[in-house]
């Protein structure tokens, strides 16, 4: 049976944990799905991963569509995310038509980066049918205004306006609210301050759902790995076997533990 956003607001109201994990190819997003993961991200991590670039940043549209649709074609039943890259959704306008693409190669909900400026955004494409991920905390796109890859919302000040933002984002119209590189006791605020299932990545076991990086899961990412990172290919025998354990692990909320969250 195929994972609906209502399968995970049902999920959110009994309590239950979900799995969600990048793909952005067709063979790993059967394996994926069939390992039981309710999600599939085709997250604009693929400049990173796949095209070795060091930010999100260069991920085009024709990018982000070519790879939905080759995720579209070997899913098996999970719910398929798609990230608008970069300035994809800088106006009402540009960010309907990009939509609409990556709808058209079979995502069945689009992700965007960003705060309180992106309420008239999430209205206009609710309105229209198309279904919204809104991603709070450390937003990549945002690097360079961030200066670096850091942990959001450490500060009160901070705290209390992403808790606010997540609640103006799902009035607006946002499905799902997703929470990057956050510290814990605030994810879980946020968690139970939205009535939209949350997708936590550093941001604790307390939200809804949990989300990775295929390559980061499977202990494959060169370079530094980051705190909320776990290699399951490492307990495990086989990729699928490994996948498997992501999703049970996050289901039994045995992951993430305690060395991979941030404190307050």
């Amino acid at each position: 049976m195929a994972v609906t956003i209502n399968t995970l607001r049902e999920l959110k109201q009994k309590g239950e944990a979900f799995s969600a994990l990048t793909s952005y190819d067709s063979t790993f997003a059967q394996v994926v799905s069939e390992a039981g993961v309710d999600v599939i991200l085709i997250g604009d991590s693929l400049g990173m991963v796949l095209q070795g670039n060091d930010s999100t940043l260069p991920v085009t549209m024709e990018h982000m569509v070519y790879h939905t649709s080759c995720v579209a074609k070997g899913n098996k039943g999970s719910l398929i995310m798609a990230d608008m890259p970069f300035m994809s959704y800088g106006t009402v306008a540009d960010a309907l038509d990009n939509a609409a693409e990556l709808m058209r190669a079979g995502a069945h909900m689009v992700k965007l980066e960003g705060t309180d400026w992106m309420r008239d955004t999430i209205e206009a494409l609710s309105e229209r049918g198309v279904p919204v991920c809104a991603h709070l905390g450390l937003t990549p796109q945002f690097v360079n205004k961030f200066g670096g890859y850091k942990v959001q919302g450490r500060d009160d000040k901070a705290a209390e306006a992403m808790i606010e933002h997540a609640c103006q984002l799902e009035a607006a119209g946002a499905d799902i609210i997703l929470l990057e590189c956050v510290p814990a006791p605030l994810a879980a605020r946020i968690t139970q301050a939205v009535k939209a299932p949350v997708i936590g990545i550093g941001a604790g076991s307390d939200t809804d759902g949990q989300v990775l990086v295929l390559h980061d899961m499977l202990g494959v990412t060169p370079g530094r790995k980051p705190r909320f990172v776990k290699n399951f290919l490492a307990e495990t025998s086989s990729i699928p076997e490994a996948i498997e354990a992501y999703a049970k692990a996050v289901k039994e909320r045995t992951f993430p533990a305690e060395e991979h969250t941030f404190k307050a």
